[in-house]
Order: structure tokens, then sequence, then C-alpha cells
């Protein structure tokens, strides 16, 4: 192909696809190629994120708290309902018929902002020193060609990462995707990892009637999360969802047999333990997706994690060659691919521009996390730990939802709102919450940070009544010592 675009972005994730649009948007010809295909083998655009990740998973668990609350929930309400039936199949096919609402969107938002879509896997190739045009080869099953760019984003994501004493085969041991896509609820199932997937497809599938058993060998629950916050987390998830979650092991051996799975670890006091179930599920965390990129021959530099090395403003160690998402250093979350992918597509723009613009850097202190189980998990900025072991002065304030209005009403109690501030200056540091709702809530807090906001100014804010956000309010107010409703 002689045509030379402005950028080739690598991957149609929502680093990619986000990037590929914003880049568009500002008047660069651009070009997306993307290797994906879905259970029928046909293209699908949106990564893992779309197809077997944060969608599907969160149309289940959706499924999943609907049966939670017919069952144990409405009757409190005064509502009663018996015969209750399960249609797993039903719910897999409303979760797919999503998905595909979504992929095949963004194929029409690439014709609109007109980005060329290209279907196979990119490798780049290396760039003559006098040249300032990159080569991408693009393969699929059918052909090879290759495609020219001036800049290049790498957006090509991450994958599940393997554990060699259970290799995934989708029948008896599992990855995320295909755990997705089972048809029926197992009797006893097993997973190995008790971070954010464990614990969402754990809820999945203990809502829909299976005993689940999480094994994490890490000896701290949820280690990310504020250190307050993942106690409470454990303990709600513990006793009141049923989640049987067992950590600090050492995983010994794990065995595939005919229709059941036979897991044997050492716990946390060193006994030798035995688990039998019929599934399993590895859910160890992910790995940045660099192999067949043509790294080595381009000159492209990896850490020591695989990772592709980046400045704050994603640019790589090649000319005009930058990285995004989950395939860089940073937390593996799409909302923070997709502020790389726009970031990156203004700063290219703002070069072609001759702008002096310092646009371009993402701040990652003001990333949220969410982990949706019930109740959600949700913070911003740093933790407590964080801040002590910085030597950081701070003084905090919480609230429970127990206290909470709006809470009562919905049925929904558990959990709390934590705000941190900085003992000098009053500005927050970091929101941390338990609670029903709070992916939503945390919005607010994400902005508040941002905008270098103190605890003084949301306990200024007026918050409508009866809401959830008025705990969050609260947790301001307590900063002082001067909550109300507690």
């Amino acid at each position: 192909m002689d045509k030379i675009f402005d950028v080739a972005v690598i991957g149609a994730g929502p680093g990619g696809y986000v990037a590929a649009i914003r880049c568009a948007q500002l008047g660069l010809d651009t070009v997306c190629i993307d290797d994906w295909k879905n259970e029928q083998q046909k293209p699908s655009l949106g990564g893992t994120c779309l197809n077997v990740g944060c969608i599907p998973s969160k149309a289940l668990l959706e499924s999943s708290e609907n049966l939670e609350r017919a069952n144990h929930k409405f009757a409190e309400h005064g509502i009663k309902i018996e015969g209750i039936t399960v249609d797993v199949p039903a719910m897999i096919a409303r979760k797919d018929k999503i998905v595909k609402a979504f992929t095949s969107g963004i194929g029409m938002l690439f014709k609109k902002n007109k980005v060329t879509s290209v279907h196979g896997r990119g490798m780049l190739r290396k760039r003559p020193q006098d040249a300032n045009v990159w080569e991408i080869e693009v393969t699929d099953e059918q052909d090879a060609k290759t495609l020219r760019a001036r800049h290049v984003i790498i957006a090509t994501g991450s994958s599940p990462r393997s554990l060699e004493m259970a290799p995934v085969d989708n029948i008896n041991i599992f990855d995320n995707a295909g755990a997705l896509a089972l048809q029926t609820a197992p009797k006893q199932l097993a997973i190995i990892g008790a971070g954010v997937i464990g614990l969402e497809l754990g809820s999945v599938w203990r809502r829909l009637g299976a005993e689940v058993t999480l094994l994490e060998v890490q000896s701290d629950f949820l280690p990310a999360a504020d250190e307050q916050i993942a106690k409470e987390a454990f303990k709600v998830l513990t006793r009141g969802t049923g989640l049987n979650i067992q950590i600090g092991l050492q995983i010994q051996s794990v065995k595939s047999l005919k229709n059941r799975v036979e897991i044997e670890y050492l716990d946390q006091a060193g006994s030798r333990q035995k688990l039998s179930v019929d599934k399993l599920i590895v859910a160890v965390g992910r790995v940045a997706n660099t192999t067949g990129l043509g790294a080595d021959a381009a000159g492209l530099k990896l850490d020591a994690g695989g990772r592709i090395e980046v400045d704050v403003f994603c640019q790589t160690n090649l000319p005009d060659v930058y990285a995004v998402g989950d395939v860089v250093r940073g937390p593996m979350l799409a909302h923070k691919a997709s502020e790389e992918g726009v970031a990156v597509a203004e700063r290219i723009a703002a070069k072609r521009d001759g702008s002096t613009s310092s646009i371009g850097e993402v701040d990652f202190d003001t990333i949220p996390w969410v982990i949706y189980t019930s109740p959600e998990i949700a913070w911003v900025g740093k933790t407590e730990q964080a801040l002590k072991a910085a030597g950081i002065a701070y003084k905090s304030g919480q609230f429970p939802f127990m206290a909470n209005g709006r809470a009562r009403a919905l049925g929904e109690t558990a959990g709390l709102v934590k705000v941190l501030a900085d003992a000098h200056t009053d500005r927050i540091l970091g929101v941390h919450m338990i609670g029903p709702y709070v992916s939503e809530m945390i919005a607010e807090a994400v902005t508040a940070i941002a905008f270098s906001a103190c605890s003084e100014d949301l306990a200024r804010i007026v918050h409508a009544h009866p809401s959830l956000s008025e705990v969050l309010h609260e947790s301001a107010l307590a900063v002082d010592k001067r909550a109300i409703h507690i």
C-alpha cells in the first residue's frame, strides 16, 4: 500500500479504538489494526474489555444480582416470589447480545469518524534512520500487507497470566473468557486468585448456585486497596455473600481429571489441604501483549515485566512511537487506557501543529478503581497505609451506609466511605468506599481530587436528600469531626 497514514494504531481495545477516534477527530488520517475474533471466528472490535472482560462480566453480575435480590431480598419489601427458576443460557445470550451491540458499535464509530479499520496482527518493522515513516506488517489467515504511517500508537493490551501447573482447557480449567461462557453453574467451583477478576467471577457463580472457594497466595487481601476497606470487604464478602476466601496459600499441585479438578495446597498455617471441585478458574493476573509485535527487531525497549517502556507522555524510546493501556506501566484499567489514548492523540496533533502545549499526561492519582462485587468497592488517590509509609501527616473522616436513609430504603447498608485529607492544607488525598453503587459515587471524589479540593469544599457542597452521596458528604464533615447524623 503506497498510502501513508498520519497515525497507525495497533489494537482496538479501549486504549486503541479511543485513540484512533480521537486522532481522526483532530484531522489525522488514521488506521486501526486489530486481530480479535469472536466465537464465530469473525472480526470483533473492542479488545478484551468489550469481548470477554468489563462489559460481559458486568452483564452477568447484574443478572446474578437480580436473582440474589429475588431469592433473598425482595421478601423484606413485601414481595413474595415462588418457584424461581434460572436459565443460565438465557443469561449468557443476553450478555452476548450486549457485547455484539457494543463491538459492532465501534465499527460504526470508525465509519462515522473515517477511521480505516484493518483486521490482522500488526508487527512493527525497523525504520531506516533517514526515514520518517514507519512500516507495519499486517498478517491474517488470508494474506499479508504492509501499511505505512508517520506515527504509531501501540495498544495491544494484555492476556490472562498462565499457571504452569494448571493449563487452561476451558473444559475443567478456565480462564476469565471461558468462565463467562459456562452454560451451567458448577456445584463446586474454585478460583485461584482473589483479586478483581476472581472476586467478580466468584460473585456471579456463587449467586447462581455454586459453592465458591477462592485461593489466594498473597497474605494480604486486596493489597492495592485501603487496608481498612480491604478488611471490611473481606468480612462482608465472606460472611454476607458466602464466598470462601482463603489467603496466604501455597498451591502445591492441580490435577484435571475426567469430571473433577483436585487442588492440593498449604494453608496459611502450613497445613496440607486438598480441595476437589467440578471446575477451576485461573485468575492470577494479566501480562502485556508484546509477543509478535516485532519489538526486538525494531529496537523497542521492554521492561523486566515484558511491558513497553514509556515516559510520562506514553512516548517509547523510538521516535513517533507511543504505547498506551495494559501494555505499559500503571494500572490495567480500561478507563486508564482510554485516557492515555486521548492524551497521545492530542499530543500527536499538537506536534503536527507546532504547539508547545503540555497536554498529553495522565495523572495516575486521579484514576478511580472499582470492584463490582456486592457491596461494590471503589477508591481514588492515596491509601492510608501509603500516606503512613510516606510520612505524610493526614486526617481522616468516615461515615457508614447504615446511617444513611437511602441505603436503608434500598436495604443495602453494609460498608462505609472514608475521606483522607492533608493535615495542614486540608487538600483531599484519597477517598475509599465500600457500599451500594459506589462505582457511581466515586466520580465526585475523582473530580474533587482533580481540582485540588479540600475536605471543607465537599463538606460545604449541598448533596441531595435522601441520596447515597450524603455518605460522602458526611465523611467530609467527619474529617473535621462534625458529622451530623452519627
